[in-house]
């Protein structure tokens, strides 16, 4: 009987969501990262607590993958020790074509198995824009602006800091910090900021870089309470923060497609430097090709923007239906809609909400009047919820308002696929799904869903 510390040979044989691949010992499942389905490997075993699958970090490759490329991260491959490895680069040992059909594969087998979607299709892309002024020098950029390894595309990255003041990425499945050697998925700017960045306080530094190519530098250290709930201890309050205003943070602003937007320095944006363009031409050209007579988003009708963060989709819907276009951005960080407030002033019937998606749903459903109904009934609901998904309560609520049209941008392939279950489950119908390729050399997908009242 095996146990954690043993090694073993395995033979990869599909993968899973998560960044990990499919191996079986004695009927067992093992999952294993960095590696590629058709590869033999060794590993040790780190995790054998469960009795339906063990868990195993990859030693040595016996048998390559054609598909195996010297990974993008030098200090990730496959030839450093585990505990060395930085993570958020977990399929850049893979070549980008081939990453992108597992990708595409993984969110296939989500919507199949958890979407009860008896034979799915999607297409998958990489991000469509030109190259921006400010764009990544991190590498030759093809003709769509992505470069042609998938480097140089994170304009946003968190940094650690541990007690020893090593500042790094955490290694893969840890909190051990890899002190940084270099930053490939950073855009040149970002990388050089992070490589000349010497010590500091325990806890996170941010590095930003938003349209005018600055690169901010913000250190969040942690607190006495963050240092003793990480050790198992009690807390108590960090010397110097009883009293005292917080400076208030940096505007900085983003442009997508000629359009400006104010935006926290340290608030949510995409990471890509292209990604808001593509995710927002994606979103265009999903709901323009819908069948029918009618404009794609009417302008007479009531449109919703659920966790609109600062706006970005509802001016694509906005755009879509013109300047007098009904469209209520709801979001729970107060700063987001502020700024929300203040990017969609060129449409008169904007507005933007401060409010959980959840509760103002419910209270939408019980104060509704009948002509706001059948507003909303012709209307677009656009749901951009967190990687958990927006949940069944949200996706009831939203069925029940009853939208012409339901917008899912997803950056989980099973919450989204659980989704689309209780939005079938309520009457709609899936009637596209483009997954898009965000963020190259990593397992993750973003994936634009289009559902239609049945």
């Amino acid at each position: 009987m095996s146990g954690t510390g043993d090694l073993l040979d395995l033979d990869i044989t599909g993968v899973a969501h998560g960044g990990v691949f499919v191996a079986r010992h004695e009927g067992r499942v093992v999952f294993v990262p960095d590696t590629i389905p058709g590869e033999r490997v060794r590993v040790r075993l780190t995790d054998t607590a469960k009795s339906s699958f063990w868990r195993a970090e990859t030693l040595e490759v016996l048998e390559a993958s054609p598909h195996r490329q010297l990974h993008v991260w030098r200090q990730a491959d496959v030839d450093v020790p585990p505990e060395q490895r930085p993570g958020g680069a977990d399929f850049g040992h893979i070549e980008l074509a081939h990453q992108r059909s597992l990708k595409l594969e993984v969110l296939l087998d989500a919507l199949q198995r958890f979407g009860r979607i008896d034979a799915p299709t999607a297409t998958m892309s990489a991000v469509s824009a030109p190259p921006t002024p400010d764009g990544a020098e991190g590498g030759a950029q093809d003709a769509d602006g992505e470069t042609v390894d998938g480097t140089g595309w994170r304009t946003r990255v968190s940094l650690h800091v541990d007690d020893d003041g090593n500042v790094g990425q955490y290694a893969a499945r840890s909190h051990r910090v890899v002190p940084l050697e270099d930053l490939p998925l950073a855009t040149a700017e970002v990388e050089r900021t992070a490589l000349e960045l010497r010590g500091g306080e325990p806890g996170r530094i941010d590095l930003v870089q938003p349209a005018d190519g600055r690169v901010r530098v913000l250190p969040r250290p942690q607190t006495h309470r963050d240092a003793a709930t990480r050790r198992g201890r009690g807390s108590r309050p960090a010397p110097g923060r009883r009293s005292g205003k917080t400076p208030a943070p940096e505007v900085v602003v983003e442009r997508v497609g000629g359009r400006e937007f104010r935006v926290d320095a340290g608030g949510f944006w995409q990471v890509h430097r292209l990604a808001a363009h593509t995710l927002t031409t994606a979103v265009s050209a999903a709901v323009s090709i819908l069948p029918g007579d009618a404009p794609a988003v009417d302008p007479e009708a009531w449109h919703l923007d659920l966790y609109g963060g600062v706006g970005l989709f509802a001016a694509t819907l906005g755009a879509l239906g013109g300047p007098s276009t009904r469209v209520t951005s709801v979001e729970s960080d107060a700063r987001a809609t502020e700024h929300a407030g203040e990017n969609l002033v060129d449409w008169v019937g904007a507005r933007a909400e401060t409010a959980r998606v959840d509760r103002w749903l419910a209270r939408l459903a019980a104060e509704a009047s009948v002509s706001e109904r059948e507003r909303l009934s012709r209307g677009v609901v656009l749901l951009d919820p967190p990687r958990s998904g927006a949940g069944r309560d949200v996706v009831e609520h939203i069925t029940a308002l009853s939208p012409k049209t339901v917008v899912y941008v997803a950056c989980d392939p099973v919450a989204l696929s659980r989704d689309i279950a209780t939005f079938r489950a309520g009457g709609y119908d899936l009637a596209s799904v483009d997954a898009l390729d965000l963020f190259p050399n990593s397992h993750h997908v973003e994936a634009v869903a289009v559902l239609t009242r049945g």
